[in-house]
C-alpha cells in the first residue's frame, strides 16, 4: 500500500537498515528458464512500461528501493533515505562497492542523470512520477538530493528496478538515448548480465559474479524464453523445459495445475494487470461520450472474466482497481450488460443502422500478449455486431503494436493490459493526464483525453500528503472518468505457473518482475 510522508518520516531510519530474509535453504547453480509471450521492444523498462521488458530487465538492473509484500519500502541501490520536513528534499545515502557489468563504479552521477534526462523526459508514467523533481544535487559519488517543487507522497513507492530503472550515465550521455545501443544489449547492476539476444527465441542472462549482495544470484544462468503460442508454453512447462510461465492461457490453468509438480499462483499486486478498452478520441464517431457509453453496455465483463480468463481474476469497475483499497471507490457510474441500452445510445448520437444494419465500422487492436487479448476481442466484436457496429480485428507482433497505438496513432480502439499501481499516482494518471499525451511516449495517454478538471484533481492528489483528502480526490476522479469513459476497464489478472522445484521468485511486491537474485532450483 502507498506510504503518506508522514509514515516515511517516522519509519525511514529503520527501513534504511532493514533487509529482506535470505532465501533459506538454498541451493546454488542451475539454469531457470521463464516462458514469456511476446517479445520485448527493449531490455531496459527506463524506456518503457511494456511487460516483456520489466519480465526481463528486472533481472539486469537494480533500483535504489525494493518493495516488500506489504508494498513497504526496503534498501536495495540506496542503503538509506530520509525526506526533509516540509517534504520537498529526499536525500539517498547509495550502497558503496556496486559495479556496472563493465566494471565502472554506481555512483550518484548515474542517478541524477536518470532522473532528470530518462524518467522525466522517456518513460511514461515517470513523466508525472518526477514532475515535481527539479534538481537532483550530487555532493558525494554516494549520496543523491532530490529537491522538489512540490509534495509528491508517492515517489517512494515508485523506486523499484521495473519501474524507475538507473542507467549508466558513461554509456548514455553522449548519444540519442532513444536509440542507444545499451537498450538491446544492456549494462545494468543487479544480479544477472546480459549474455544473448536471439530475436524471436531467447534472451540469456548469466549470474554476475561482482554481484553487491554478496553469495547471490543463486542461479548461474536465467532463459527468458519467446513462446506467444499459449499451448507451447504450456507443453514446456509439462516437459521440464521451462519452470515458469508468465501470463499463461487460462483455459490451461486449472487442469495443468492439478498435475503433480506444477501450481498455479497470483503475480503480486504491483504487476496485476487491469485490462481495458481503449478509444481514439480523434475519431470523430468516439466524441460523443454516448458511442462510449454504448460500448460499455455492449461489453460483457462478467463473460470475458468467465470465458476468456475462466475465473482467474476479478471485473475492473473503475481505472483503479479493488486491489489499490486505500484508493479505490465505489458507487461509481456502472454499464451493465444491456445490448438494448447500447443501441438506444447509439440511435440518440445520430448513428442510425444503415440497409445493410451497419451504423459504423472500426479497426480494433487487441494487445498481442498471448491469446486471451484476441479472444476477448472476438467476443466482444459479435456483441457489437447486434447493435450495427462492425469491428475488424488486427493482428500484429508487439512492437508493431506499440508503434501502431502510440507513434503513429493508426487505431479506432484498442485492448491491452497495464499495471494501475503501485499508486494512482504512478500507474493510473499516465492515462488520463492531457499532458501525458506525448505521441511516441508507449502505455501513456492513448486515448487523446482531455478534462481540465480531471488535470485538476490529478495534480492536486500529486501532491495532497492529508491521505483523506487524497482518496477523496481519487474518488471524484473516479466518478468523472467513468462517465467520459475514455477506457473502459474490464478485468484485473496476474497469473502464473510455475515448476514446485521453484523456490523464492516471488519474495517481494514486484514478483514476476523481480530481480529474481533470491530464486534458487530444488527436485519437484
Amino acid at each position: 500500500m502507498p506510504l503518506s510522508r508522514r509514515h516515511f518520516l517516522e519509519n525511514s531510519a529503520l527501513l534504511g537498515l532493514a533487509s529482506l530474509a535470505p532465501a533459506a535453504a538454498a541451493t546454488r547453480g542451475g539454469r531457470l528458464v521463464v516462458a514469456i509471450d511476446s517479445e520485448p521492444p527493449v531490455l531496459t523498462s527506463a524506456l518503457t512500461t511494456a511487460g516483456p521488458a520489466q519480465y526481463i530487465s528486472g533481472k539486469i538492473f537494480d533500483g535504489l528501493l525494493r518493495y516488500d509484500s506489504h508494498y513497504a519500502p526496503q534498501p536495495q541501490l540506496a542503503q538509506s533515505w530520509s525526506v526533509s520536513p516540509d517534504g520537498l528534499t529526499i536525500t539517498f545515502r547509495l550502497r558503496p562497492g556496486v559495479l556496472w557489468h563493465d566494471g565502472k563504479p554506481f555512483t550518484s552521477a548515474d542517478v541524477a542523470f536518470s532522473v532528470l534526462n530518462i524518467w522525466k523526459k522517456y518513460h511514461s508514467r515517470g513523466r508525472s512520477t518526477f514532475a515535481n523533481v527539479v534538481t537532483v544535487d550530487t555532493p558525494d559519488a554516494l549520496t543523491s538530493v532530490w529537491h522538489l517543487s512540490g509534495l509528491a507522497p508517492y515517489i517512494l513507492s515508485a523506486l523499484g528496478s521495473p519501474e524507475s530503472q538507473i542507467l549508466p550515465k558513461h554509456l548514455y550521455d553522449s548519444s540519442d538515448v532513444l536509440t542507444n545501443p545499451h537498450n538491446v544489449a544492456p549494462v545494468g547492476t543487479g544480479p544477472f548480465r546480459f549474455r544473448e539476444w536471439k530475436r524471436g527465441e531467447y534472451v540469456a542472462l548469466d549470474r554476475n559474479p561482482a554481484y553487491w549482495d554478496r553469495g547471490k544470484p543463486y542461479l548461474d544462468q536465467l532463459i527468458l524464453r519467446v513462446l506467444p503460442d499459449g499451448s507451447g508454453a504450456i507443453s514446456a512447462l509439462e516437459t521440464g523445459e521451462v519452470q515458469l510461465v508468465v501470463d499463461p492461457p487460462p483455459a490451461d490453468i486449472a487442469r495443468v495445475s492439478r498435475l503433480p509438480g506444477i501450481v498455479a499462483t497470483k503475480s503480486s499486486g504491483f504487476t496485476a494487470a487491469l485490462a481495458a478498452f481503449e478509444f481514439n478520441l480523434d475519431k470523430p464517431w468516439f466524441k460523443d461520450v454516448r458511442v462510449r457509453q454504448a460500448f460499455a453496455h455492449a461489453i460483457d465483463r462478467d463473460f470475458l472474466l468467465r470465458n476468456v480468463w475462466y475465473g482467474y481474476g476479478e471485473v475492473a469497475d473503475s481505472p483503479i482497481p479493488a486491489s489499490l483499497s486505500p484508493f479505490h471507490a465505489a458507487n461509481l457510474p456502472s454499464y451493465a450488460y444491456d445490448l438494448g441500452k447500447a443501441a438506444a445510445l447509439l440511435d440518440a448520437a445520430g448513428f442510425k443502422r444503415g440497409a445493410d444494419g451497419v451504423r459504423f465500422s472500426i479497426t480494433h487492436d487487441p494487445l498481442p500478449v498471448g491469446q486471451s487479448y484476441t479472444r476477448a476481442a472476438e467476443t466482444i466484436r459479435a456483441s457489437l455486431a447486434k447493435i450495427g457496429v462492425r469491428m475488424d480485428i488486427r493482428r500484429q507482433d508487439f512492437a508493431a503494436f506499440v508503434r501502431r497505438i502510440y507513434t503513429e496513432r493508426d487505431f479506432d480502439t484498442f485492448q491491452y493490459a497495464a499495471s494501475a499501481g503501485p499508486d494512482p499516482a504512478i500507474g493510473t494518471q499516465r492515462f488520463y493526464w492531457s499532458k501525458n499525451f506525448q505521441p511516441g511516449v508507449a502505455f501513456s495517454n492513448g486515448s487523446h483525453y482531455s478534462n481540465p478538471e480531471v488535470d485538476r484533481l490529478l495534480v492536486a492528489a500529486q501532491s495532497e500528503s492529508n491521505p483523506a483528502k487524497r482518496r477523496d480526490l481519487y474518488a471524484r476522479f473516479q466518478q468523472i472518468v467513468q462517465t467520459d469513459l475514455p477506457k473502459i476497464p474490464t478485468v484485473s489478472v496476474a497469473p502464473v505457473l510455475l515448476s514446485k522445484g521453484l523456490n523464492a521468485w516471488s519474495v517481494d511486491a514486484y514478483g514476476v518482475m523481480g530481480n529474481f537474485a533470491d530464486a534458487f532450483l530444488v527436485a519437484a
